[in-house]
């Protein structure tokens, strides 16, 4: 499928498919997006549930793609003073080319070879990328995921329903139900009704919050 590279209203860029009309990305801000849905809501809640713990969290991000998700939460984990174990899920990774294209470096005043080695490291073991982060990286399919309350924080961002239904489904969240572990959080920019119905049919306790610019509302899930 043809991709290409295209800047979003804060500046910073994404990939767009073209045959799909689909971006990895928000166009309203593929940055301002990735830190009010899955930083803010996702980790940041998270971790405010237990304010004095100093023990890891581990992250599993559904769709490793560009990596700013990855890099804002490697961010992060300084400013937390929390060791964050990551795990990127992609089965279609990006490719240097691409890498190289992408300017969230520039944008988060962040040295480029950091970006870079979140993506140049091997993948299927980790790695330790900084004293407070480490990264493995597993190129599958999220069906293919099979661990069980092993994760603090799941990072939904997998493409949409609208294009990738199958990614959508009850069986998918199941998976994702059983690799939280109790009190785990889900955040997604999703928030159309069925998946939040899928979610509460789970067990999961579910709110609708207001999303970030340029969308009116995101989930975000609790594993009850």
């Amino acid at each position: 499928m043809q991709r290409h590279i295209i800047t979003t209203a804060d500046g910073s860029k994404t990939i767009q498919i073209e045959d799909w009309n689909e971006q990895y990305h928000s166009v309203h801000g593929a940055i301002q997006e990735a830190n009010h849905v899955y930083i803010k809501h996702g980790l940041l809640f998270y971790s405010e549930l237990s304010p004095h713990s100093k023990s890891p969290i581990s992250i599993l991000e559904i769709g490793f793609g560009t990596g700013l998700n990855a890099l804002l939460t490697l961010t992060k984990a300084e400013s937390l003073k929390r060791l964050i174990h990551y795990v990127g899920v992609e089965a279609f990774p990006i490719t240097s080319e691409e890498i190289t294209q992408l300017n969230y470096p520039s944008q988060l005043q962040t040295d480029t070879e950091t970006f870079e080695r979140l993506h140049s490291v091997d993948w299927e073991k980790p790695v330790q990328i900084s004293k407070l982060f480490t990264l493995t990286k597993q190129q599958k399919f999220f069906r293919e995921i099979s661990e069980e309350n092993t994760y603090d924080v799941i990072y939904f961002d997998a493409f949409g329903a609208r294009v990738q239904p199958e990614l959508w489904t009850e069986d998918i969240f199941k998976i994702m139900y059983k690799a939280l572990k109790p009190n785990g959080v889900l955040t997604t920019y999703a928030a159309i009704g069925s998946v939040r119905r899928t979610l509460k049919s789970l067990g999961f306790e579910v709110e609708r919050l207001q999303g970030p610019p340029g969308k009116r509302h995101m989930l975000r899930a609790v594993k009850r």
